[in-house]
């Protein structure tokens, strides 16, 4: 017996039981995760609605497609509108009632030609007739003002007649001609790195655009000159001018306005009439504040279409400058934010196709087109509002008037072709093209064995 065995009575020994081993508890059983768990595939996760419209906007296409439709869109709604709106006004005249809307029908459809040519001309055929087309409009500017030539409407002289009851007005195809011949103008300086230096972007951008708004002054259309100084700033952006360059010209411009404005008393008669509510003395202010009653008396959905009351020659020129009023009282709130979304989303696909583009020939241009359209359209939704001066600018694609569709429609047609010309867009198109008869057919053919007929 050892020291550490403790004895037991009657001298015998009792051995110590061993411990009893011990059980680790057994793992709480979890719940399948992963793809186990939902019977082999994962549940895809619902992104949310921002998330969806991002990836939509996204995509190759969509500039295309939203400028096409937008477009369309517009100028359809106008054509109804302009039917609408001008009828009272052609009976005034002694004219068919469907006058107006059967030339602007006409117009629509020229303008339609003119955008799918548009939106198939190569961007070098389109470079090589910039200056010849800048040119024409300044000789058509200048026949403007030859008496017997010119014809005066409402105290402007901007028009020619071309037969019959169909007028040209050069101004409107000069705001194309101006952003053509600056895109190409800058591009080519560009190329050679000549935009750093201030004698560069100024000369002969200014001093051309310059002559261009001399000519359209002198008819006496300052609310032209106005767009068409927009497009300059707006090549001057693109083209990167410097802020004092910039602030420089702006300023310039906006003394050269204040000038022409004081030297008129029409043009002060206008501004006077910023938030009037009452026609005032002698009724200066009869056309703003009709305006504000038309928009007034639409409410949340409108009258109906065609019960306009202030078509009944209570407000002046409802088919052309003050047809978005007519719009708001027909079709109400609802109609009138229509047509701004339309407007906002053909000026955001056009500011993503100049953005976006790798030409510095495309992104001038684009980038000069949205600018023409957006400012256009704020100065004349501005003035229907009473927020902005009366300017005598029809709303783009939407109001009465050949001379201004014709151009507007060709604008659009190139941004539907730069937008197409973007790699991402070209690729997306070439995989939806058709493949050729003939090779389906020879790829349907299956090979037999040298001894089968």
């Amino acid at each position: 017996m050892t020291a550490d065995q403790p004895a037991l009575r009657g001298g015998t020994q009792r051995a110590r039981p061993a411990p009893a081993p011990q059980r680790r508890p057994a793992p709480t059983a979890r719940p399948p995760r992963g793809p186990r768990a939902t019977g082999g595939a994962t549940p895809p996760r619902v992104p949310s609605p921002i998330t969806r419209l991002r990836r939509a906007w996204d995509r190759p296409l969509t500039a295309y497609y939203v400028i096409l439709g937008t477009g369309l869109l517009i100028t359809f709604l106008g054509l109804v509108m302009v039917f609408s709106a001008s009828q009272i006004q052609a009976l005034r005249y002694d004219l068919p009632a469907t006058f107006y809307f059967r030339k602007q029908l006409l117009a629509a459809a020229l303008g339609t030609c003119l955008l799918l040519i548009a939106s198939r001309v190569p961007v070098k055929l389109l470079r090589a007739l910039t200056y010849p087309f800048l040119a024409l409009t300044v000789v058509l500017l200048v026949l403007v003002q030859i008496p017997g030539i010119g014809v005066e409407v409402n105290g402007s002289t901007n028009w020619i007649a071309v037969g019959g009851s169909f007028q040209l007005q050069p101004s409107e195809f000069a705001k194309l001609g101006l952003v053509l011949w600056g895109a190409d103008l800058l591009a080519r300086k560009g190329e050679r790195r000549l935009l750093t230096q201030w004698r560069h972007l100024l000369i002969p951008l200014v001093p051309g655009a310059l002559l261009v708004f001399g000519l359209v002054m002198v008819g006496g259309d300052m609310g032209t000159v106005m767009i068409l100084s927009a497009i300059v700033f707006a090549l001057l952006w693109l083209a990167g001018a410097p802020t004092r360059l910039f602030g420089g010209v702006l300023a310039a411009a906006a003394a050269a306005g204040a000038l022409f404005i004081a030297t008129s008393p029409h043009r002060v008669d206008r501004l006077a009439c910023l938030g009037a509510t009452e026609p005032g003395e002698n009724d200066r202010c009869w056309q703003a504040v009709h305006g504000i009653y038309a928009l007034a008396s639409g409410g949340w959905f409108g009258s109906g279409l065609g019960a306009s009351v202030e078509k009944w020659g209570e407000l002046p020129e409802p088919h052309t400058d003050f047809i978005f009023a007519i719009t708001g009282e027909e079709l109400g709130l609802g109609g009138t934010l229509s047509v701004l979304a339309l407007f906002a989303a053909l000026g955001y696909a056009g500011i993503r196709v100049a953005g976006r583009t790798e030409d510095p020939f495309v992104r001038y241009a684009a980038g000069g087109v949205t600018a023409w359209l957006m400012v256009q359209t704020v100065i004349n939704i501005g003035a229907v509002l009473g927020l902005l001066p009366i300017a005598g600018v029809p709303l783009p694609l939407f109001s009465y008037g050949g001379s201004a569709l014709l151009p507007t429609m060709f604008a659009v047609g190139l941004l539907i072709a730069f937008a197409r010309g973007e790699p991402a867009a070209r690729a997306a198109l070439a995989m939806r093209r058709p493949r050729s008869v003939w090779k389906t057919m020879r790829r349907r053919v299956t090979t037999r064995p040298s001894g089968e007929r």
